[in-house]
């Protein structure tokens, strides 16, 4: 008996492992030596060792019974070796003596030393004995050589390996947690999720229970003997009854199933590749499609809207003005705002697009024609020109039609009243009573005409007023000018007419006058202070339903003084009022003294005492009426008043928050440190405080509303409009979202490229230091003297030059003639790193179609999704060469055209 404890016997079946330097399997634990001769251990390997055999020599037409016995005569042993390795052994010796069954055995041990194992105290002789303990480790030495040594995951192999391919295979599943090859696995839960995770048809995992291991390991040992031709190599009673299962068996048994699925495994990385280039090469593509879409519907938008804001024709009343600059705010108020978060969005979806293109190897994206960012920009400030000009525009319009429109009024008003004065004028000076009249009579007609005359020249002043309206009118463009001339020209041949009838009535009269000589004095100083009175009061009338327009509360307060003074006059129009009055009940009372009888009407002037009374009551009722018109206005100016000092007192404080919010904004952009997450973390901290401030501006356009809606036009108080508050708010929001857009795309290139934090630090610090003037962006001098710094040769020389030449045509593909940290760092990670290519994807194809150099669409369809199968299929062009089968796919072409190195 050879002890396997003693010194230069590490191994428990002898040797120093089978590997070149006797140890390409980790050395077993000390509990695996103390408990070799475990019998139930022995029956494990038994039974595990004898099924693995026979799961080979079935391919040979043979099995073994006894795993002690069938092995002595080296004949199965031999054959074993051959149907595992491949390989052929030297001829075996057909006698029955013990010579022959040693000499056997040697060469099927010469065999497996020959392979690199190194066997220690296991001889031919015991093999030939029946010695259990050397015939068990004879085998497991053949199983570690052949069916564990070549395992590998991520650079470990053989058991460790195993071990982590399990671990990996496992991992999803509850319940389930394999640390090793033995107690991890009594439950069989750690089978059946090997079983599941490659062919989940065959079992229901869910519908397994932790605390049924026997029925669970029946089932795995079934599953994988019945479809995987696994045979049964376990007992599952005896691994639950077991405290510490036999590790080798576990570790033959589990070896089967990796053997069984690594095939699977070689083409699902191979899919699992192609599926990952698909997908991005797919999202590339939605993504410039949904580009296309929304800058086309932006372009259209903005094609549409130009013509509207550079219509300039003007309407006709201030109504309709008003009505357009109303169109023109909910322009500004609804239809713009989301136009430009479009364009803000559309032009991070651009930038996001093309850094996803770099980093995935693939050529840049390039817009269709009349699509470019560049052509959106143009649009836009052609968009911005026509709108600039466009409120102006309609401001003026609206101050030049509303004295217009109060010009044209007063005009309407001066006309009616003259023609209500000259109405009947004409036919009493064609009268010819001064020829039947008596002398006083004549007389009478005399002072009558002479009142009239004095009337005629009191209303000379508003004929010329309404004259010069009409000529102002004609000046300002008025719409309505040809009904206002043909109206004044009425008023003024008129007024012809009556001058050369009052002439011809007159020289009449004095032709009579000799004859006539009682007149009435007393009627004739009625009649001539009347008219005067009468002609002050109607003027009176006239300015008291005056209207008024005024901006300022100094206007308003002007026109309260004005009114103020007028109303001083009153007790003294009252005393005239009463004096004239006075003068009519003189002459009744010397008429009735003298019991003169008198006409009923005063023969000098038609201007009555009625008359004289009911203006007088007129002028008493405007008065209060002016005041309460005046009060009002005074009250809305003063709060308009408020409303300027309102809306300037918050526009103070916004507008200057903003401007310093842009420095800000600018300083960082250049200044930034840290990690690039705790950038974007800061920007985004940034970013929300300017969010959160957005209901000072809504307050400041609600402020701004009022303000319209009062038709306030000036503010003295502040240098700032609502215009410049919205265009510094849009310019605030599209400067921050730039700015995160830019430092998220350098944590795709970096975390695409591997590029550590330190390396993007000291991209960052050499871009800024020959950034000079913190511009966000390098010369070509500056971007020169910065690879020099980075070692680059770049000198002034052909060489240099040409290399130059080369690396700017990479940076600056457009030759703008600048350089920006974000082409820097593309740059800088295209010289530090790797990503996937072409031939790549070439060798991943070639994986799934056999080494063949074609692919068929029922190969593609069976290893690939069905969504990514159809995207091969539809673009792969039929393969053109001599080995070509039906159907045959050339995935060559389409590899290298997914990268841009060729067209489809």
């Amino acid at each position: 008996m050879v002890d396997y404890h003693s010194a230069g016997q590490p191994y428990p079946y002898g040797g120093n492992g089978p590997g070149p330097n006797g140890d390409y399997m980790a050395q077993e634990d000390d509990w695996d030596r103390d408990l070799l001769l475990d019998p139930a251990w022995e029956k494990q390997q038994r039974k595990t060792f004898t099924a693995w055999c026979n799961s080979h020599l079935r391919k040979a037409g043979t099995q073994i019974e006894n795993i002690d016995e069938d092995f002595r005569d080296g004949l199965k042993l031999m054959l074993l070796l051959e149907v595992i390795s491949g390989e052929r052994l030297p001829k075996p010796e057909r006698g029955k003596m013990r010579v022959h069954k040693i000499n056997n055995v040697n060469k099927a041990l010469d065999f497996i030393a020959s392979k690199g194992v190194k066997l220690v105290s296991i001889g031919a002789e015991e093999i030939v004995d029946g010695n259990a303990k050397m015939t068990l480790g004879m085998i497991w030495t053949i199983i570690l050589r052949f069916a564990i040594q070549d395992i590998s995951v991520e650079e470990t192999s053989a058991k460790e390996g195993l071990l982590l391919w399990c671990q990996r295979k496992t991992a999803p599943y509850k319940n389930v947690n394999v640390q090793n090859f033995h107690i991890s696995w009594k439950d069989g839960l750690a089978f059946n999720a090997l079983i599941h995770r490659h062919r989940p048809e065959l079992i229901e995992y869910d519908k397994l229970r932790k605390d049924d291991p026997v029925t669970n390991l029946n089932n795995a040992f079934e599953v994988a003997e019945k479809y995987l031709d696994i045979p049964k190599m376990l007992d599952a009673e005896d691994i639950v009854n077991t405290a510490r299962p036999d590790e080798k068996a576990i570790m033959t048994y589990v070896s089967s199933f990796y053997h069984a699925f690594s095939g699977a495994q070689k083409a699902e990385t191979a899919a699992n590749r192609i599926c990952k280039v698909l997908a991005v090469n797919q999202e590339n593509e939605h993504l410039m499609e949904d580009y296309e879409k929304l800058a086309s519907d932006l372009l259209e938008w903005i094609r549409r809207t130009i013509p509207w804001l550079e219509d300039r024709s003007p309407q006709k009343t201030i109504q309709e003005m008003q009505q357009k600059l109303e169109d023109f705010r909910d322009y500004r108020r609804v239809h713009k705002p989301p136009k430009v978060q479009e364009k803000c969005q559309l032009e991070i979806n651009f930038n996001t697009l093309q850094t996803k293109l770099r980093l995935s190897n693939r050529p840049a994206f390039m817009p269709s024609e009349g699509r470019m960012v560049s052509d959106i920009n143009t649009g836009w400030q052609h968009l911005e020109q026509a709108e600039k000009g466009y409120e102006e525009w309609l401001l003026n319009e609206i101050r030049r039609l509303e004295p217009l429109d109060h010009l044209a009024e007063k005009f309407r008003q001066k006309a009616s009243i003259h023609e209500a004065w000259t109405e009947g004028k004409e036919a009493m000076l064609k009268q010819k009573d001064y020829e039947t009249a008596t002398l006083s009579d004549i007389k009478a007609l005399i002072r009558k005409h002479e009142a009239f005359e004095s009337d005629l020249a009191a209303h000379q002043d508003r004929v010329e007023q309404i004259a010069a309206i009409a000529q102002e009118l004609n000046e300002l463009d008025y719409y309505d000018s040809p009904s206002v001339n043909a109206r004044c020209q009425k008023i003024c041949d008129q007024w012809d007419v009556l001058g050369s009838l009052t002439h011809s009535r007159r020289e009449a009269l004095e032709k009579t006058e000799k004859q006539l000589e009682t007149i009435d004095e007393l009627h004739l100083e009625y009649a001539k202070r009347a008219a005067p009175f009468n002609n002050w009061m109607e003027s009176a009338m006239e300015d008291l339903q005056d209207m008024f327009i005024v901006h300022t509360i100094e206007e308003i307060e002007g026109l309260i003084a004005a009114h103020d003074q007028f109303k001083a006059t009153l007790p003294d129009a009252d005393r005239e009022r009463e004096a004239i009055l006075g003068i009519q009940r003189e002459a009744q009372r010397i008429a009735d003294l003298h019991s003169i009888k008198l006409s009923g009407n005063n023969p000098y002037t038609s201007v009555t005492p009625q008359v004289i009374n009911s203006k007088w009551e007129r002028v008493q009722q405007l008065v209060p009426t002016r005041d309460r018109a005046l009060q009002d206005e005074q009250s809305r100016q003063q709060c308009n008043e408020r409303l300027r000092r309102q809306f300037a007192g918050q526009a103070n404080i916004v507008g200057p928050w903003m401007q310093t919010k842009m420095e800000e904004i600018g300083r960082i952009s250049i200044e930034m440190h840290g990690t690039l997450e705790d950038q974007l973390q800061h920007l985004k901290h940034y970013e929300q405080s300017i969010v959160d401030y957005k209901p000072n501006l809504e307050l400041l356009e609600q402020q701004h509303q009022l303000v319209q809606e009062a038709l306030i036009f000036d503010n003295k108080h502040t240098n700032y409009t609502m215009e410049h508050i919205r265009v510094g708010w849009e310019q605030l929001l599209t400067t921050i979202a730039r700015t995160i857009n830019e430092v998220e795309n350098q944590i795709l290139t970096r975390d695409a490229k591997g590029i550590s934090q330190e390396q993007m630090q000291e991209f960052r610090a050499s871009f800024n230091h020959f950034d000079k003037d913190h511009c966000g962006a390098l010369g070509p001098e500056e971007f020169k003297a910065c690879l020099i710094s980075l070692g680059y040769d770049v000198e002034n020389d052909r060489q240099g030059d040409a290399e130059f030449n080369r690396i700017m045509s990479l940076v600056d593909p457009n030759g703008s003639g600048s350089v920006t940290f974000q082409a820097f760092i593309d740059f800088m990670s295209r010289e530090t790193t790797d990503t996937d290519t072409a031939d790549q994807v070439i060798a991943s194809f070639k994986v799934l179609a056999g080494d063949k150099n074609y692919i068929t669409a029922e190969e593609l369809r069976r290893e690939l999704p069905p969504e990514q199968a159809e995207y091969c299929i539809a673009r792969m062009a039929p393969y053109r060469g001599p080995d070509a089968a039906p159907g045959a796919l050339d995935y060559k072409s389409f590899s290298t055209a997914l990268y841009g190195e060729s067209d489809l």
